[in-house]
């Protein structure tokens, strides 16, 4: 029988000390807990452990939103199925150099039961001040579009999947009253096709909490 190989596609962005995903939100803390130095002794000679201590807010770096991110009572990262995190159908939008990203790039294509990644070219410029100005949005029409047509999923590699110039979030809003996904700041768009892939983003599994950095990835078939 033969074999078909998988070309895996890192679409996440590396997490650092002293990150700023988002300005108003504190970076993160990346340092040791115990350090390999600190560690001798403790074990016999010629063994050294590491742990490492993170503290930050969840919505740092590549990340995915949940329902109680938005919803008290919508479902928190303990309580979605694996399975709408993992090996969904995926499909990419071109959404390059269009700041406003309105239902008709949605039109004609098929969106239920996948992930829909929105590629806007916007991941360029991470980690620099361009990257929080004017970036790249979806619309409340497409929003609604995508939940009457039944996406699982979406993804940005933008600054947020709304528009930040004003404090409505309806994009927010429609999805994940809509138990759907959102998956943002993600990187590497340019190396998806535009369908036959399988896009994973799964954070850990904690309580009470509706947002967490993931290692996004797409599975292609080379």
């Amino acid at each position: 029988m033969e074999t078909k190989s998988v070309r895996l596609v890192d679409l996440s962005h590396v997490l650092f000390d002293g990150l700023i995903t988002y300005k108003g939100l504190p970076a993160p803390i990346i340092c040791d807990f115990l350090s390999r130095r600190d560690s001798i002794g403790k074990y016999e000679e010629g063994t050294q452990f590491q742990i490492g201590k993170i503290e930050m807010v969840s919505n740092t770096g590549t990340y995915i939103d949940c329902p109680f991110h938005r919803y008290e009572d919508g479902k928190d990262l303990s309580e979605v199925a694996l399975e709408a995190f993992a090996n969904l159908e995926g499909v990419t939008i071109d959404a390059s150099d269009i700041q406003e990203i309105g239902v008709e790039l949605f039109k004609n294509v098929d969106v239920s039961n996948k992930a829909v990644i929105v590629k806007t070219g916007w991941s360029q410029h991470w980690n620099t001040d361009q990257y929080f100005e004017n970036h790249p949005f979806l619309t409340k029409g497409a929003a609604e579009y995508l939940r009457l047509h039944g996406a699982r999923l979406v993804g940005i590699d933008s600054h947020n999947i709304d528009d930040t110039r004003t404090n409505s979030r309806p994009v927010h809003t429609i999805l994940l009253g809509a138990d759907i996904l959102i998956v943002e700041h993600m990187c590497k768009l340019d190396q998806l096709p535009r369908d036959n892939f399988l896009f994973t983003a799964v954070p850990p599994k904690i309580k009470g909490v509706g947002t967490f950095p993931v290692r996004a990835f797409a599975s292609i078939l080379a």
